[in-house]
């Protein structure tokens, strides 16, 4: 999760930080990828990837990918917590905690809700899909498709803020094990299944706000 790639147009001034920081810079005629304090840098020859990375899920923006082996390798441990298997890369690869806390919601489900109980795998890994591809090209994680700040997210980021659907206020906590937990997000109206408890469970007044698409 440390370092950072940019991508420059030919003549382009690089501007992701000081020189001192560049661990590694790829050029082609087309524009040069610089990397910043990046932890650690392999190289290795494309015949030997697979030693590397072939552990790996589907990729959810590669070129071959496969939605049905991505289904596939969720549900083959159906009692895990949904965000924990949308985390773990061997099932699907590209997915960080933003878009495993908004999946969870778009799914309507809380991210404790075990994998085999979903009632959409299949619609799941597609709106992942759907998710990344809409922001390849752009900085940022935007779920709602509303770009303006404070508007990006359903619920990550927005404890004790409005769901965008219900108005029931956001709420966070940790799911997992330390030293490897994560926080998460959810709304305790809209989202069912296991969760810890909460006092506010029923929407405010005031009418609804928009609703998720699905």
């Amino acid at each position: 999760m440390d370092g950072r790639w940019e991508v420059y147009r030919p003549g382009e001034r690089w501007t992701g930080g000081p020189d001192r920081q560049i661990r590694a810079v790829l050029g082609t005629d087309r524009g040069t990828a610089v990397g910043y304090r990046l932890p650690v840098v392999e190289l290795l020859r494309t015949a030997d990837e697979r030693r590397i990375v072939g552990h790996l899920g589907p990729d959810l923006l590669g070129p071959d990918w496969d939605a049905v082996e991505a289904v596939r390798r969720l549900l083959a441990h159906p009692g895990r917590p949904v965000v924990e298997a949308l985390l773990d890369q061997r099932n699907l690869a590209g997915i960080g905690n933003v878009y495993a806390n908004e999946l969870c919601f778009v799914a309507g489900v809380t991210p404790w809700t075990e994998v085999g109980e979903l009632p959409h795998p299949d619609r799941l890994v597609e709106r992942a899909r759907q998710m990344l591809e809409a922001n390849k090209l752009r900085p940022g994680h935007i779920t709602t498709g509303d770009t303006r700040p404070g508007y990006q997210h359903w619920v990550y980021g927005r404890a004790g803020r409005p769901c965008p659907r219900c108005v029931t206020p956001v709420v966070a906590g940790r799911q997992g094990s330390p030293p490897r937990d994560r926080a998460v997000f959810w709304c305790p109206y809209c989202q069912r299944g296991p969760a810890p408890e909460v006092t506010a469970a029923r929407p405010a007044r005031g009418g609804a706000g928009r609703p998720p698409g699905r």
